[in-house]
């Protein structure tokens, strides 16, 4: 039997109507938002499907991304007999791996994301954090972090061996942005359209918190089925006894992608990215792997019905 491994997209696959064609097909789909919606008091389903501005809202970002991943994930899994062995995330994608693998259950993950979406969109004052992407052929890793670290700032995504996302203070980022476009030949720098400065040390201050609310949902993880999950944060799969640290770390912690892609390369026949976009393919293809993303029903039935 093939090895499949399965991905997901973080924050920033968003996308209006995302999922709508799953939920209006599969009485499955319509089930997984209707117990995001009630674990959260909140209609993903008008946030999703709508042009609601929530959408964009890190709090309700997070949870609605979670929701549409597990609604394809279980209509692709139930209708074309689809078994992974291994699975990652990027960032808030981390969460719709580990309910995948079935270590936290649904409708706990979907409470857990919404208070990480609400501590990281408070943990620094608006327009006092930003995020810049790298971007050149064989991004030297080095150089950037020896310039990360004389400003303070974070490498928070290592992204594949073609971009690298920084973050920190908005005056240091620049700096370090600038600094580096002119050291680095061909490099481009666009700054993101984001609400904070995540996988930065600013977050760092909410980690305790982020902690005690893990440990409301501690005693429902199966964590021995972590083993099949790769970290974000140790560019590993992550262990029984490290998933909470690992998770916590996480969110002022790089997102190693670029481990967590060559570690999936090595260990899997076959990858498939599930999610409302499709931004982790292109990452995968810098390290000569080839990814079936599938980010809508008809795309799912192209995968599976040939």
């Amino acid at each position: 039997m093939s090895k499949l491994s399965v991905v997901f997209p973080g924050q920033g696959s968003q996308r209006p109507t995302m999922g709508m064609d799953f939920y209006n097909e599969y009485p499955i789909a319509k089930e997984i938002f209707e117990k995001a919606s009630k674990a959260i008091d909140c209609d993903l389903k008008e946030i999703c499907f709508s042009e609601d501005e929530r959408l964009n809202l890190t709090e309700y970002t997070q949870p609605a991304i979670l929701t549409v991943e597990i609604a394809m994930y279980e209509v692709i899994k139930k209708e074309f007999n689809f078994v992974p062995v291994y699975f990652a995330g990027h960032s808030l994608g981390e969460y719709t791996a580990l309910v995948a693998a079935e270590v936290i259950p649904f409708e706990n993950a979907v409470k857990i994301v919404k208070k990480r979406g609400n501590l990281m969109q408070t943990a620094v004052p608006e327009g006092k954090g930003t995020m810049a992407a790298l971007i050149c052929e064989n991004i030297p890793q080095d150089k950037v972090k020896v310039e990360c670290e004389k400003n303070n700032i974070t490498m928070a995504n290592i992204n594949s061996k073609n971009q690298i996302v920084i973050s920190g203070s908005t005056e240091e980022t620049q700096k370090t942005a600038n600094t580096l476009k002119n050291e680095i030949e061909g490099l481009d720098v666009v700054f993101l359209n984001v609400s904070a400065p995540f996988h930065s040390s600013l977050m760092k201050e909410i980690e305790n918190d982020f902690n005690d609310c893990l440990k409301q949902y501690e005693e429902s993880f199966k964590k021995y089925k972590a083993e099949t999950v790769m970290s974000n944060y140790t560019g590993k799969f992550h262990t029984a006894e490290n998933l909470l640290e690992n998770l916590v770390k996480q969110i002022s912690g790089s997102v190693k992608w670029l481990d967590n892609m060559s570690q999936l390369q090595n260990v899997s026949d076959k990858i498939y990215e599930i999610g409302p976009n499709k931004p982790l393919g292109k990452f995968f293809k810098t390290i000569g792997a080839d990814v079936i993303s599938i980010i809508n029903l008809r795309g799912a039935k192209s995968a599976f019905v040939e």
